[in-house]
């Protein structure tokens, strides 16, 4: 079982990270959605994650209550998948070593890793912060296809 990002990191960029995330409702049936998600560092370990800005009260109640995920990008017939559990960091799911500074970076890291780009970083803060968005980062516990 490969739990290696190169394949997501090469795919995810050619659609703009355009990736489809499913996760668990609370009555055990599958949600999709459609997120912008990229390859980063995990900013407190440093391991490689997937991932992506989630904004929306459903979407986080899902990730709260049952972290695992599966997120998956294409372009074209070409797609890597990535199983894994989903750590959230935000404003209402706070990490004991991200501050208020270090969250509003993290955000614009996980924006950049998934291919976004920013002439008013500062009006992205405000839309951030008055969304209540999140972090959420996709610790790889299977993904798939193998390549080669």
């Amino acid at each position: 079982m490969s739990t290696s990002l190169a394949l997501f990191a090469e795919i995810a960029p050619l659609d703009h990270g355009l990736s489809v995330v499913t996760m668990q409702r609370g009555d055990g049936t599958i949600v999709a959605s459609v997120v912008n998600a990229g390859v980063m560092q995990h900013p407190v370990d440093g391991t490689e994650v997937v991932a992506f800005v989630a904004r929306g009260v459903r979407k986080l109640e899902h990730l709260r209550r049952d972290g695992h995920v599966t997120v998956v990008a294409r372009s074209g017939w070409r797609w890597a998948g990535v199983e894994g559990l989903a750590t959230v960091i935000g404003p209402d799911d706070p990490h004991p070593e991200i501050d208020r500074e270090r969250l509003r970076q993290l955000l614009r890291d996980v924006f950049s890793a998934a291919g976004g780009t920013h002439d008013d970083w500062d009006t992205y803060d405000k839309t951030m912060s008055d969304e209540r968005s999140a972090a959420v980062l996709v610790t790889p516990t299977r993904t798939y296809p193998a390549p080669g």
